[in-house]
């Protein structure tokens, strides 16, 4: 397994637990929790991407990454201006 495989692997194993727990409801879909595992998984996996230089998915897991920092900020109650 290489750095890339490790690092892309840890990301979206923390997607995917973050979504588990939430369909379990173990967490709330608008805890903090919840985006914090969002956050570090997608910015891990976009790392990845990039090590990979696989642009789609560097998109996407940025974008992920965007989302899920304006969803903590909303929860942590911080105005964006």
């Amino acid at each position: 397994m290489t750095y890339n495989d490790i690092i892309g692997s840890i990301g979206v194993s923390l997607i995917l637990l973050a979504y588990f727990l939430n369909t379990a409801r173990m967490i709330p879909v608008n805890g903090k929790l919840f985006y914090v595992m969002n956050m570090i998984g997608a910015a891990l996996a976009c790392y990845a991407s990039y090590l990979l230089r696989y642009m789609p998915f560097m998109i996407l897991e940025g974008a992920w990454t965007l989302v899920s920092i304006y969803g903590l900020m909303r929860t942590m109650k911080i105005r964006m201006t």
